[in-house]
């Protein structure tokens, strides 16, 4: 069996007028969240990996639009119901955020084994619908992303930031 390799990264897509895609799981109906995965192989590039798992999830290719990575990282405890796709002992997780600035609301061509419907949604309604804690933080993180804030700022929120347990 291969182990899910424990760093990721979480990917908010988001539209100038900062609408939210949200994805609902389809192990966990009523789970929205934004694209999240892990890294295929240990030395994959995040950037790489952040725009693989949007197009596999979504359908949209990365290159296309505006790919930044937030230079921002969490480390989480790994919920238990999926730590068996895990090496034994491995409860841990360091997951990587990036934004991805589309045009407009896109359409979205899901993957049925991991999705079972998708939503745009304003920035705050977003943020609500998370079950993750730590991928609303992301999304909260959104509007003061978007509009350049310094790095000085980043530093400062990032120290805020609730840590949660996205999968």
């Amino acid at each position: 069996m291969s182990y899910k390799i424990p760093e990721s990264v979480l990917v908010v897509i988001y539209t100038p007028d900062l609408q939210v895609l949200l994805l609902e799981r389809a192990d966990r109906p009523g789970f929205w969240q934004s694209v999240t995965g892990s890294l295929d192989t240990v030395d994959e590039p995040l950037a790489l990996t952040a725009a693989r798992e949007v197009a596999e999830e979504t359908g949209i290719i990365a290159g296309e639009h505006q790919l930044t990575d937030w230079g921002h990282a969490i480390q989480y405890d790994i919920y238990p119901q999926w730590r068996h796709r895990y090496a034994e002992g491995v409860t841990r997780n360091t997951e990587h955020w990036f934004g991805l600035r589309v045009t407009e609301a896109l359409p979205v061509t899901l993957a049925p084994r991991e999705h079972l419907q998708y939503k745009w949604l304003p920035w705050q309604q977003a943020a609500q619908q998370c079950f993750s804690s730590s991928n609303a933080d992301a999304i909260r993180q959104l509007a003061w992303r978007a509009s350049g804030v310094t790095a000085a700022t980043d530093r400062d929120a990032s120290r805020h930031a609730a840590v949660g347990g996205q999968p």
